[in-house]
């Protein structure tokens, strides 16, 4: 679906507590072993060991969502983007169980746009949303579009494919065992042209490089990382930039299950 993983499950996905530690437990040979400490039972020790002592047994993170819906079900789960997304990976293991998998629900995000990033967007022809993707993608479709040249050589791309299209027949029709070398050589003038596209981008990059540098400033300021502002910034450090007001500002601004994205910009 495009999600990248957020948790990557084991074959065991529990820890075991007991007087201060906390380790994994791995299954080696015929015994149920944790980690970092000589502790290890049978199979029928651990289980009666789960039976007897079931506050000794810890969830990991693959295993944690299923351990607290068994406990207290809910109907639905709110979070944001990354949240939905390590949810997503969990629905089969409910299913397994026979456990109540909750309805996902994303909540609202926010982008703060500060006055001076606002004035930077404007004087670089940009809008906000070109922002959402990323700083490569950005900044190589920002030299195209300004480019005094065509960085992009589709066009060219499209004539090279057409050239060969019409050799293929020809060849077809000599030899049929002639096609497959004739779309290897298309193949490799292709990744030609590809190359020849980066260099072009890359010297524009260069040429362009303070403009470049301020698009990169810019995207860092907006999303940190190249993650949401929500993932990095303190709602206190949004409270001392734009004062108290803004809490009633997002109040009428957020509706809480309207999955729009919403961008708050400042003048």
């Amino acid at each position: 679906m495009g999600f990248k993983p957020q948790v990557t499950p084991r074959e065991i996905n529990l820890f075991y507590l007991k007087n201060g530690i906390r380790e994994r437990i791995v299954f080696e040979g015929t015994s149920y072993k944790i980690l970092n400490t000589d502790i290890q039972f049978s199979e029928s020790e651990i289980l009666k060991e789960l039976e007897n002592h079931p506050e000794r047994f810890s969830p990991n993170a693959p295993m944690r969502c299923l351990y607290q819906e068994k406990i207290l079900p809910n109907l639905a789960y709110i979070g944001g983007g990354g949240e939905l997304a390590y949810w997503f990976q969990l629905k089969d293991m409910f299913d397994a169980n026979n456990i109540s998998f909750p309805t996902l629900v994303l909540r609202k995000s926010v982008l703060f746009v500060d006055g001076g990033s606002n004035k930077r967007i404007s004087k670089l022809g940009l809008e906000v949303t070109d922002l959402f993707q990323g700083t490569d993608s950005l900044v190589k479709e920002y030299l195209k579009k300004g480019a005094e040249i065509v960085l992009d050589l589709q066009q060219e791309e499209q004539d090279v494919i057409a050239i060969f299209e019409d050799i293929v027949k020809k060849a077809g029709k000599i030899d049929q065992s002639l096609q497959p070398f004739v779309k290897a050589e298309l193949q490799k003038n292709i990744k030609s042209l590809k190359n020849i596209e980066t260099r072009l981008i890359k010297a524009e990059k260069k040429k362009e490089e303070v403009t470049v540098n301020q698009l990169k400033k810019l995207k860092e300021k907006l999303f940190p990382n190249n993650s949401l502002q929500e993932r990095h910034d303190n709602l206190i450090s949004i409270l001392l930039f734009y004062g108290e007001d803004i809490i009633e500002e997002l109040i009428n601004e957020l509706s809480p299950l309207d999955k729009q994205f919403v961008i708050l910009t400042a003048e």
